[in-house]
Order: structure tokens, then sequence, then C-alpha cells
């Protein structure tokens, strides 16, 4: 009975090589729709495109590991991901230029207080979405946005139109240790002489 178990456990019902080509064939086309299919999918998930992706994880699953459900073929399907996840990230740090075509570049949503409605409907994002991205970053309205731009990783970049008040202490910090260097090297040069 126990070695029935380990056979049905380890057992694979397909080709190893099958087993391993399977993820990375579901891998490559996950990331071109993904970036065919825009940034958005990967920045602030509404309640929509968490089902698409949990949906999206389930019907590749069978894609990935077949007719197997051994563990041997789970391990392999796991392999088989992290193996090309791996190969594609040493790959494309070898290549900035390659990077930036599959990547693509940020997309500026918001310039000196002003939103680009174009912009926003090519990201398919909406005046509350970019909202509460500009929220998140401390700032209570669009006007006090210099630049807000959506990063190719689904992140927003927010900068805003004059600094903020932590970056003013740090600058004010920053000239007062400057202005204290320079009366200890004035009180060095005074107590050689």
């Amino acid at each position: 009975m126990l070695h029935t178990i380990l056979n049905d456990m380890f057992h694979l019902q397909l080709p190893i090589i099958e087993k391993l080509l399977r993820p990375v064939v579901v891998y490559l086309v996950l990331v071109i729709l993904l970036r065919i299919f825009g940034k958005r999918e990967l920045a602030q998930l509404n309640p929509f495109d968490l089902v698409v992706l949990l949906s999206l994880s389930n019907t590749v699953q069978n894609a990935i590991i077949g007719d197997d459900n051994s563990v041997t073929g789970g391990i392999l399907g796991a392999l088989g991901l992290l193996g090309i996840n791996w190969l594609v990230a040493r790959f494309l740090f070898s290549s900035p230029r390659l990077t930036r075509v599959l990547q693509g570049h940020s997309t500026v949503l918001v310039r000196n207080g002003q939103i680009d409605q174009k912009a926003m409907q090519h990201e398919s994002l909406t005046h509350e979405e970019l909202l509460e991205a500009v929220h998140k970053q401390g700032f209570t309205a669009f006007h006090q946005v210099g630049l807000c731009e959506l990063e190719p990783s689904g992140t927003f970049y927010v900068e805003g139109m004059e600094p903020s008040s932590i970056e003013k202490q740090h600058a004010d910090i920053l000239a007062r240790l400057e202005a204290l260097t320079k009366e200890i090297a004035a009180l060095r040069m005074q107590s050689a002489r």
C-alpha cells in the first residue's frame, strides 16, 4: 500500500522535458500578454482586476502541469517557472536596451498640476484611482503635484510642486551642518596658529 501511495505521489505521467517546457511557454505568453494589456494590470488592483489575476492563475494551472498531479510534476513545474524567471532576469540585467523594449516606459499622468486625460485614457485609469495614488504619496489634490508617472512596474512616482515639509527640513539641516562644518574648520585654523 505504501508503495502505491509513493508511486502515485512521485510517478511522472508526462515526460520531464514536457514538464519543464510547459511552464516556460506559459510564463513567456503571460509576460507578453501583461505587456500588451498595460501597466494598469500591475498598478492599483481594484476588485475586478484581482478577480482577473486570480482566475488567470487558475486558468493557466492545467497548461503548466498538464494531466500530472504528482508531487514530482509539481516540483518540476515550479522549477521550470523559477528557472525561466531567473534566466529572463539575468538576460534583462545584461541588456538594458532590451529591458526598456520589454518593460516599456513610464507614462506621465500629471505635470504641473494638470492631468493628462489622454494618458489616463491610454492607461485605463479613472480620476479616483489616480487621486488615490496621489493621496498615498501624501498630497491632497492634483494642484500640489508637479509630476506623477505610472512606472512600467505599475508603481506611481509622485513629485510635489514645491518641496514637502520633510524635504524643507532636510535641506535646512544640511545647510546648518554645512555652516557648522565651516565654523569648525575656521576654529581649527585659528587654534593651529
